[in-house]
């Protein structure tokens, strides 16, 4: 079999795969569709273990209503169960995602909404169908075609994305402008150990703030980047900032968010700029 051969096979598979995801989608029978979507009320909240994995987060327990059964459930988030628990306090609402029937099986979301008409796979396969067209034609006409086969769907994404973008690097700036400072603790450093690719060992090391609102809410929160020397900061005293409509939003270090926020233009621009040089590109070596 030619690579021609093998680039129908592929178009083939991805191709049906996306259909079939498309069919799901349209009449409403795709698992994202499908699955209960409600939202959880925290009820206790507890101190992670010292030196515990970033990944298991907030100890929590959490109780919600199946809207089939009008059951109560009280789960924690003990194992996998979806989106780690960041940022905790009693009464805080949190997603939760479960298929039908089946609420012992749910996830924690941050956002129940996300992917809610299950288009996710179906986009990945035609984009990985298009990966396909695109080197099969590069290797036969040239690099030419794969600046245009990557630069067009780049910078078509870009466009789309940046509005969404700027809408919310505002509002995170608005929010850094209007955040509230009250003093905290650091009740545990949480650890996890990793490999990268070269076989090179590495820490994460993730500390976690007790704090009081002004609103007189008790958090408890992974803190962000912006803490100095986080493996031995068990038991500082540190300032939090934390916006008022939502304490899960906090930094150590708003002068370093307010780059960060700001750094975010200037890398859409880079993204958009770079994009538009590559359809350029391929366009003048035709």
């Amino acid at each position: 079999m030619d690579r021609y051969g093998y680039l129908a096979l592929w178009c083939a598979v991805f191709g049906v795969a996306a259909l079939v995801g498309y069919g799901r989608s349209l009449t409403g029978t795709s698992g994202a569709q499908r699955a209960v979507r409600v939202m959880g009320r925290i009820e206790r909240v507890r101190e992670p273990r010292h030196g515990g994995s970033p990944g298991d987060g907030i100890p929590v327990v959490v109780s919600f209503h199946d809207p089939s059964s009008g059951r109560e459930f009280t789960v924690t988030n003990d194992g996998d169960h979806g989106d780690t628990v960041t940022a905790a306090w009693v009464g805080r609402e949190i997603g939760v995602r479960y298929p039908p029937g089946r609420p012992h099986a749910f996830r924690f979301a941050d956002d129940p909404d996300e992917n809610r008409r299950g288009l996710a796979r179906p986009n990945l396969a035609v984009l990985l169908a298009y990966v396909g067209v695109v080197v099969v034609v590069s290797v036969d006409r040239g690099w030419p075609w794969a600046l245009l086969g990557a630069g067009v769907p780049w910078t078509v994404l870009i466009l789309c994305h940046l509005p969404g973008n700027i809408r919310g690097t505002r509002r995170r700036l608005a929010r850094l402008a209007a955040m509230a400072s009250v003093p905290g603790r650091v009740v545990a450093v949480l650890k996890r150990a990793g490999t990268d690719g070269d076989g090179n060992t590495f820490t994460t090391l993730v500390p976690v703030v007790a704090f009081t609102t002004r609103e007189d809410t008790a958090v408890l929160a992974c803190c962000p980047t912006g803490l100095p020397d986080p493996g031995d900061a068990r038991g500082r005293d540190v300032t939090v900032h934390y916006a008022p409509d939502d304490p899960a939003v906090l930094t150590m270090d708003p002068a370093a968010q307010l780059r960060a926020a700001r750094l975010d233009f200037v890398l859409n621009a880079v993204a958009l700029a770079l994009g538009t040089c590559l359809v350029v590109a391929g366009a003048l070596a035709l």
